[in-house]
């Protein structure tokens, strides 16, 4: 191959998913001339799964996205098919807001948001190799023979790199859709000492409308009142697409079960771990026998196609098995396949090689996010793309990078997991995942953030000013209901009765009606005037905060205890072999992981609580 010296840039962002995407935007609007490197410009920010955003935990990450100014909240709003919130039978620390969202709709947003953005530059070409000089990253070269001098580099390659499609016994080379896979980075990547592992992930078939009996399914519609995703959209949409729900039945599982020995997944043509919380249907079935059913849900891909996602339906069986499992379900009897589900390999790196700013340990100014950090799912690899943009150009301006805890966000969370415990399967995010749900509730994203959203200037002043105002007007609303006290009244007292809770003889507190688990500001409106008159956020997260304010002042309580932990630095240079106390097993997983701070190493599998009392003496010491 002929190297040709091309042009000079900051950064380097190969891949132009939704990891790419997000990394590439923060970048050049941060000042950073920016290089996107896409296999194919008709695969940016494609949906080659669900065409949905957000979820339960996923729909945190995209308000925390909006938050700090990335894109995806902004394009997910531009293309909602249908909107719910999950959740909503629970407290307010899991609702989760889902999106249906037209697929082919959202490629084209943000690959115009790409193209229009100042300072940025998309290129079709596969990037081949990355280059290193006296330990930094020095440039980037693609299969052309083109040589791009950059300061920093971010990887998101997605489930392209080394792609192979598996269905029953057929494989072959190839990336998501029909794409082209990504060859040769991966060799380059393991000759520069990076450690590879092999994910895989899965999709259902797609459906043809006009086969499906819908009227043998349950309909789902979205919620008629619904909050958008950013604050730079619009009204939402008025008419909404339906979904609806199947079901799998015994003759489906008798038909998987006759031919699981064509199975890749048990046959051993598949080498990669699956994400065990998005199981294939023939795994769903082995796993969960005593099951008569499973729920499935067929949804739109978009307004111009009749494309019908079948979510639930994942699948690697050969094609024919996969017409006859479809043709047991009811309303599926006649279902046209249009594309049949298959399996996806692909090379992904051990995430523990990266430091909190998602660069690697080992080699400066080159970063990963996404999939190829071991992560399954559109808005986990938004939310890395996004830091490993961010601190990417902080790190070419030499400022402090962006290091987000995990009583900050769902995107500390996510980050801290995977760099801290690495990862043996395609990680996702959970509400579960998080000891801080009650304080990060999709709801407070925008309060939680926009600190950061400003320092680093993708916020813009006109937003922050806004919502410092809300900020204020909710701190004022529950300082005034704290403060009122309501008299007893033969009309309060009908209200309480009505909702279920006892009467009153004396004076009560606003605030304590409120807390009350049968009331709220609705069904207290009518002794109660200036509720006519609060803005819908400021009670929404006024009455949350009423509500739950013990339990948030323990979280509080609690996020402040790590976060004196997490102040104590620990040398990037320390010889953990050589601490003495420190049991064998710690120091071997301290010097794999080499933690910044004593907080991060409290939370490597292996270190227990003496581990850590036994540093923290050392350091000490060290201090003296």
């Amino acid at each position: 191959m002929n190297v040709f010296l091309a042009e000079n840039a900051d950064v380097a962002v190969i891949g132009a998913g939704h990891a790419g995407v997000e990394a590439a935007l923060a970048c050049a609007r941060m000042g950073m001339k920016t290089l996107l490197f896409t296999l194919s410009l008709d695969q940016i920010a494609n949906m080659p799964c669900n065409p949905s955003i957000g979820g339960t935990g996923k729909g945190h990450l995209v308000y925390e996205i909006d938050a700090l100014g990335g894109e995806m909240g902004r394009g997910a709003d531009l293309v909602t098919m249908q909107s719910r919130t999950l959740n909503l039978g629970k407290g307010p620390a899991v609702h989760s807001k889902r999106v249906q969202a037209d697929r082919m709709l959202y490629h084209s947003v943000m690959k115009k948001a790409v193209e229009d953005c100042e300072g940025l530059k998309v290129v079709q070409a596969e990037v081949v190799s990355v280059e290193v000089t006296d330990g930094a990253l020095s440039s980037v070269t693609t299969r052309l023979g083109a040589r791009y001098p950059v300061k920093a580099a971010i990887i998101c390659s997605g489930t392209y790199l080394r792609g192979r499609v598996i269905i029953g016994d057929t494989a072959y080379a190839s990336g998501p859709d029909g794409s082209l896979p990504s060859v040769g980075l991966n060799e380059c990547l393991s000759e520069l000492g990076i450690k590879l592992m092999r994910f895989k992930t899965g999709t259902p078939p797609r459906i043809h409308r006009r086969s499906i009996d819908f009227s043998q399914l349950e309909r789902q519609d979205g919620e008629e009142d619904y909050t958008p995703y950013s604050w730079r959209s619009n009204a939402p949409v008025t008419e909404q697409t339906p979904c609806y729900i199947a079901y799998t039945n015994e003759r489906t599982h008798e038909i998987i079960r006759s031919n699981l020995h064509r199975s890749p997944l048990y046959s051993g043509v598949i080498e990669g771990t699956g994400p065990r919380y998005c199981p294939s249907i023939e795994d769903k079935v082995v796993r969960f026998a005593d099951k008569s059913r499973h729920q499935l849900f067929a949804e739109p891909m978009g307004y111009d196609t009749d494309e019908i996602y079948l979510q639930g339906f994942s699948s690697s069986l050969p094609a024919e098995v996969q017409l006859e499992m479809l043709h047991s379900i009811k309303g599926f009897e006649n279902a046209e396949v249009m594309r049949f589900a298959y399996a996806i390999e692909y090379d992904c790196i051990d995430p523990s090689q990266l430091l909190p700013t998602l660069e690697f340990k080992s080699i400066k100014g080159l970063f990963g996010a996404g999939q190829f950090n071991g992560t399954s799912g559109y808005e986990e690899a938004a939310a890395q793309g996004l830091i490993a943009g961010i601190n990417a150009a902080y790190g070419i301006r030499g400022e402090d990078p962006l290091v987000l805890t995990r009583d900050s966000s769902y995107i500390g969370t996510l980050i801290d997991d995977i760099v801290t415990k690495g990862t043996a399967e395609p990680y996702r995010i959970m509400t579960s995942r998080s000891e801080y749900r009650l304080l990060l509730r999709q709801s407070n994203a925008a309060f939680r953030l926009m600190e950061e959203g400003k320092r680093c200037g993708l916020l813009s002043a006109e937003r922050y000013e806004m919502l410092t105002e809300m900020k204020n007007a909710i701190e004022e609303e529950i300082k005034r209901v704290r403060s009122k006290t309501i008299p007893p009244s033969e009309k309060l007292n009908e209200i309480l009765v009505k909702m279920g809770t006892s009467p009153v003889k004396t004076g009560v507190k606003l605030a304590d009606l409120i807390r009350r688990p049968q009331l709220s500001y609705e069904a207290l409106r009518e002794i109660d005037d200036t509720y006519l008159t609060l803005d819908k956020t400021v009670k929404t997260e006024a009455e949350v905060m009423l509500k739950y304010d013990g339990y948030i002042a323990r979280q509080i309580e609690d996020a402040e205890r790590m976060e004196r932990l997490e102040s104590r630095a620990l040398p990037s240079d320390v010889n953990y072999e050589e601490i003495k106390g420190l049991r064998l097993e710690a120091r071997q997983k301290l010097n794999k992981v080499r933690p910044v701070n004593i907080g991060q190493a409290s939370r490597i599998s292996g270190v227990s609580p003496a581990d850590i009392s036994v540093l923290m003496i050392w350091l000490k010491l060290q201090k003296r």
